[in-house]
């Protein structure tokens, strides 16, 4: 008797684990159909951040969350890569005097599509997003990808503000320091990309090398002791072609500067091209003459393609571990330069060394899918606590 009494108790006990995980399953898969996404997209966003924007949109259609893209009229989005995601235009009207109804027709149209989380991916509109996130009376994530200045400008709703999301530690670090307020709220979510079976550096016997640098061209000074060590190299029988790709209002001086050299026949400067990673798989050799606040997505990509990196520390620099995923040199010390770019064009199978290091980095700390994953439970979670806020369960 006693043994068939267990028997029924395991059997009961098994039964209702086996219920509960049903719930638990049901209940995800309600709330995953209850999640409705709007994503608050700036010029800076689409320009800066194609990639990342592309794979969020795909993940979130993958997972069959519904999705709105809140976006510049002037974007021209690819209808196949998007066509499952609602596409709102924002200003609706590009004219003087209108700021009051093109934001009254964004709201009307997000009424529609009816989201239950907003997700801004810009600090420059974060206080659009903080506006219709009361007016909506909903929960809104903010992205931060660089250190600012003055928090002040984001506007950030105490309310309606969920999480603030950065992609670096750097950022976060320095978003704690500065404005220890908001500590509580900020998570790191790395930036995820797909890297390539095998690295660019080098891989191509008898091919001149291929140099790129991709920066903005605002301040001559940052190239000058950059140009000076290539011109070393030049001089001791290095031969290579360097692509600049970027604008700005120092470029002319920067030919100049090239002519002086002696270097302009070896540099071609042209403006940012796309799509931006068939680009940056032409490149041996990958550089960051400058330190950047910002978290710099084509350092990812010129990574993720395996090109071996040369870069400066400082500033938002997570990526950049010394004769791991790249060789680093002093912005300020030409010889220090010229010995750094010296190493990889004399040792080439170092070179692809840290190349692959890099690779083997954004593989362990840079996926697509853990991104998506990290995003999901983000979204799942500001839907959930501001609700049980609203409902006075917090």
């Amino acid at each position: 008797m006693v043994e068939i009494f267990y028997k029924v108790v395991q059997k009961t006990t098994r039964q209702k684990v086996m219920d509960e995980e049903q719930k638990d399953s049901a209940a995800k898969t309600k709330q995953d159909k209850t999640l409705r996404i709007a994503l608050i997209a700036s010029e800076k966003t689409i320009s800066d951040y194609p990639t990342f924007l592309e794979h969020l949109l795909t993940g979130l259609a993958d997972e069959s969350i519904p999705t709105a893209l809140v976006c510049p009229l002037s974007w021209e989005a690819d209808s196949a890569g998007y066509a499952s995601v609602d596409i709102i235009r924002h200003p609706a009207f590009k004219l003087p005097l209108m700021g009051g109804q093109n934001k009254k027709v964004l709201i009307e149209q997000l009424k529609k599509f009816e989201p239950t989380v907003l997700h801004c991916l810009c600090e420059s509109k974060g206080q659009l997003t903080r506006q219709l996130a009361r007016q909506l009376d909903l929960p809104y994530i903010l992205t931060v990808n660089s250190m600012p200045r003055r928090f002040r400008e984001l506007r950030i709703s105490t309310k309606h503000l969920i999480k603030i999301i950065v992609p670096a530690k750097s950022i976060a670090a320095y978003l704690e320091d500065n404005f220890p307020k908001f500590a509580g709220k900020i998570e790191q979510i790395n930036i995820g990309t797909f890297v390539e079976d095998n690295f660019i550096c080098f891989s191509k016997s008898g091919q001149l090398p291929s140099i790129l640098l991709a920066h903005h061209l605002d301040n001559a000074d940052e190239f000058e002791n950059l140009f000076g060590a290539l011109k070393h190299l030049a001089i001791d029988g290095n031969e290579f072609m360097l692509l600049i790709t970027g604008g700005g209002r120092a470029e002319r001086k920067l030919r100049k500067m090239l002519n002086s050299l002696g270097l302009s026949q070896m540099v071609t400067i042209v403006p940012r091209m796309s799509p931006q990673r068939s680009v940056l798989s032409t490149g041996d050799i990958f550089i960051r003459p400058a330190s950047t606040d910002t978290f710099d997505p084509l350092l990812l990509e010129a990574m993720s393609v395996g090109s071996a990196v040369a870069a400066c520390k400082g500033g938002v620099d997570d990526l950049i571990i010394e004769d791991i995923t790249a060789v680093v040199f002093e912005p300020d010390d030409e010889l220090n330069i010229y010995d750094s770019l010296r190493r990889l064009f004399n040792r080439h199978e170092w070179a692809q060394q840290l190349a692959k290091g890099a690779q083997d980095y954004l593989k362990e700390n840079h996926t697509v899918s853990g991104m998506i994953s990290a995003m999901l439970n983000t979204y799942r979670e500001a839907q959930k606590q501001f609700n049980q806020e609203d409902n006075g369960l917090v």
